[in-house]
């Protein structure tokens, strides 16, 4: 059987997240559906990495098999024709050995979460950024970010409902910079606790407006305790970028 690897990019604001469920419409249920209206072969596809209710990705990664070879470009283009009108597309779709695990064969995952310092409300990017009305002082954060760099037990930054066997993670890279009104966090790690991301975002914005210091980060980190993290920065703003292999 031809298994295929495909990049997608979606909006998540009208999903429950990217997993299948009852009780709301879902990304892997829209692929599969699309896989079967292509098909008629019933499969559902495994993603890279859960992503939340709301969450975005420009490169989530998802693999599946079929029961006959398909030209790549044929995948790609009708999987987009029979996604429509769900905002869900196909970017690239490549050929695989059968070795290939989506999930599990990753090496690295990519998220970008965004924040719009304006006080205007949004228009364009509603329900795309986390719109926050002060400026932030990206320097300060980025120094704070810097004390959970490396491998740490980051209880402190998942949600209470996180089902990994351990708080334990190396993060690879935080970043903190500012682009006129936006404010991007980017990080990188082999894999992520449930609202990591979002949990270290809402965190360095306490930074940004100057009601943390920078070492409160580590002080944090350090707790170990649920309670001492910030408030949870919204889904709307974060981007599931890109995985290496």
């Amino acid at each position: 059987m031809p298994r295929y690897k495909i990049t997608i990019e979606y909006d998540g604001t009208p999903f429950s997240g990217w997993q299948m469920q009852a009780n709301g419409p879902s990304v892997q249920a829209e692929l599969a559906r699309a896989i079967m209206g292509f098909t008629g072969e019933d499969v559902i596809p495994r993603g890279a990495g859960r992503t939340d209710a709301g969450v975005h990705a420009r490169g989530q990664v998802a693999h599946f098999d079929l029961d006959r070879i398909w030209p790549p470009a044929t995948v790609r283009d009708a999987l987009n024709f029979h996604l429509r009108p769900a905002p869900v597309v196909i970017l690239a779709c490549e050929e695989v050995d059968e070795s290939f695990d989506a999930r599990f064969s990753a090496k690295a995952r990519h998220y970008l979460y965004r924040i719009v310092t304006r006080r205007a409300p949004l228009v364009l990017d509603r329900d795309r950024a986390w719109l926050v009305g002060v400026a932030l002082d990206t320097e300060a954060m980025q120094k704070g970010a810097g004390h959970l760099l490396g491998y740490h037990d980051f209880t402190t930054f998942r949600a209470s409902q996180c089902q990994a066997k351990s708080p334990l993670r190396t993060l690879d890279t935080l970043s903190v910079w500012r682009d006129g009104d936006d404010v991007f966090i980017a990080t990188s790690a082999r894999s992520f606790l449930h609202n990591q991301v979002r949990s270290i975002a809402g965190s360095l914005k306490l930074v940004g407006e100057g009601r943390w210091s920078p070492d409160r980060m580590r002080e944090a980190l350090e707790a170990r305790d649920r309670t001492s993290c910030g408030p949870v920065a919204p889904a709307c703003g974060l981007y599931f970028m890109a995985v290496d292999y």
